[in-house]
């Protein structure tokens, strides 16, 4: 595929002959798990339960109705569906016919739709028809009009003039048969990207991360190991099944390939989460920081029997001692285990049975010896043990290159090929990890990144506006929230709702607006003449700890 990176030879030969690459798709992986534990119930939902049988089966008739409208081997799709069973069946679906899907969210809207399908070329979009504050039929039918490659349009529910209705699809009996899906798969290479996730970045053009069949496989298998799953378990996804944890860390793909099973669910509403986990027993959950700070919180908690809970992942952002103590409190079969990881691959898990000081205190180690970790300085020179430097990795599953970023790619990788994350940590003595900051221009809204760039560039928009800088600042809760800094032009006025209006009218994802603004007449300038947003950050935040004082 052009614009894709591949792995060097010598690094697939070696990951083959480790057994951690094995040569399969992930349609033939999953295929031969429906067959193994045909009988088990895979997913479900509130509503419904379905086999692994019945997935692989209406997985394989939807696959063959896709081709049926048009969709071809080696084209890409944009998908942005929720937590529902729909979800499952498509992914499944655009493996099995060799239809690379984007994994947008729920909340991009029309700004983020249409650079995913100006970058990737994608030729078929699958999405709702809408949510609360969208219409996506209309900001699909916007991009098409807008591009030159996309020519079918799925959407879930009723379908409009221009539409094909999934859920019509998977009602339909196709004509073709099985024997065109198992000719696609003969002709895919297991190196070849399987599906594209997405970065955050700091420049705010959408980085597409390209997974491969073999990597992210192993991506999951190697998940399986350090998380205490076996074919009991069972995992409650309410995280966004597009983002890499609830689907591949080990999430819905590693819970498959364990025989599990996985209940999918659309709210993080604690009442109807605690109701969810005492009627399955769930095992298992995937959790973002502020997620857990407010279900620990709830007064209902107590109503429940939650004793079934064992393993509670955390990733996204860091965990504070006091809240794992919490919750270990309060769900006192269970243990929450810190996890680092990245949508463009290496994860650090805490070992399940590692000493309290490194549960607590740490966010683990790699979870494969083949993991390769340097901390490097500003001069890309390794740092000493227990000095902060930035995470740089490579390794079976760490992705070589973006797709379609050649110019980005110089950047973001060594020359010896391993990915420089923004991440700054330090390495203790123990070989655990400690996360110490961030070198990249990013905000981390409850796990949801946002570039600051991006929301800069679309503030200089306004007539009003000099200058901008937007930081993070601290949140009890999130972790962080955006305040952007504006110095303003001669004359003009701007406050926080009329900044916020104006950047609903550019169509982007709701959690990418700032929630506070300062006014200031000049920037803090760094010993370069940059604009220091350093000394921003400790602006606002001392501005925060004097407002909570003064209402004390």
């Amino acid at each position: 595929m052009d614009g894709f990176v591949p792995f060097p030879p010598a690094f697939t030969q070696r990951y083959r002959d480790k057994g951690y690459w094995r040569d399969q798709t992930l349609a033939q992986t999953f295929s031969e798990v429906c067959e193994q534990f045909a009988e088990r119930i895979a997913v479900c939902d509130a509503k419904a339960e379905v086999s692994y049988r019945q997935l692989d089966e209406t997985a394989t008739q939807l696959a063959l109705n896709l081709l049926d409208v048009g969709l071809k081997p080696g084209e890409i799709a944009v998908l942005q569906l929720g937590n529902v069973l729909e979800f499952v069946y498509v992914y499944l679906a655009l493996q099995k016919i060799g239809v690379v899907p984007i994994l947008a969210l729920q909340t991009h809207r029309y700004r983020e739709l249409r650079q995913f399908v100006e970058l990737s070329g994608a030729t078929a979009t699958i999405t709702g028809d809408k949510a609360k504050d969208c219409d996506f039929v209309e900001i699909i039918n916007r991009v098409a009009a807008e591009t030159n490659s996309l020519k079918t349009k799925l959407v879930l529910g009723d379908a409009p003039e221009g539409f094909i209705s999934l859920r019509e699809l998977l009602a339909k009996t196709s004509s073709r048969t099985v024997a065109e899906i198992d000719a696609i798969q003969r002709g895919i290479d297991p190196c070849s990207p399987a599906l594209f996730l997405l970065s955050g970045g700091t420049t705010g053009i959408p980085k597409m991360i390209p997974r491969s069949h073999n990597d992210y496989a192993c991506n999951s298998r190697l998940a399986v190991k350090y998380t205490g799953i076996d074919e009991h378990s069972v995992l409650l996804d309410v995280l966004p099944i597009a983002h890499n944890l609830p689907l591949a860390c080990p999430g819905l793909q590693g819970f498959m390939l364990s025989g599990a099973k996985v209940v999918l669910h659309t709210s993080t509403r604690a009442e109807e989460v605690f109701n969810l986990i005492q009627a399955f027993k769930v095992t298992h959950i995937h959790v973002v920081p502020a997620l857990l700070i407010m279900w620990m919180n709830d007064p209902a908690i107590d109503a429940y029997d939650l004793s079934s809970v064992r393993v509670i992942q955390s990733g996204g952002q860091r965990l504070q001692p006091e809240t794992r103590f919490l919750t270990e409190k309060i769900l006192n079969n269970c243990t929450v285990q810190e996890n680092f990881g990245m949508a463009e691959g290496l994860l650090m898990f805490v070992r399940l049975d590692d000493p309290i000081d490194v549960r607590r205190e740490t966010v683990g180690r790699p979870i494969c010896e083949d993991d390769e970790v340097l901390l490097l300085d500003e001069e890309d020179r390794p740092v000493a043990v227990g000095m902060p430097g930035e995470f740089c990795c490579r390794g079976p599953y760490t992705l070589r290159g973006y797709f379609n970023a050649p110019e980005h790619n110089a950047r973001a990788f060594t020359p010896e090929g391993f990915y420089r994350s923004g991440d700054m940590m330090r390495l203790l003595p123990s070989g655990n990890y400690v996360v110490e900051g961030r070198k990249k221009d990013l905000i981390n809204r409850g796990g949801e990144k946002i570039s600051a760039e991006e929301i800069e560039n679309l503030i200089l928009g306004l007539p009003a506006v000099k200058n901008v800088a937007c930081v993070a600042m601290p949140d009890p809760v999130l972790g962080e929230k955006m305040c952007a800094y504006v110095i303003l032009k001669a004359g003009y006025n701007l406050d926080l709702e009329t900044l916020v209006a104006y950047l609903q009218s550019q169509e982007i994802a709701r959690f990418k607006l700032p929630e506070r603004l300062e006014i200031t007449d000049a920037f803090p300038l760094s010993t370069f003449g940059k604009v220091s947003k350093k000394d921003l950050v400790e602006w606002v935040t001392s501005k925060l700890q004097q407002e909570t004082l003064s209402h004390e």
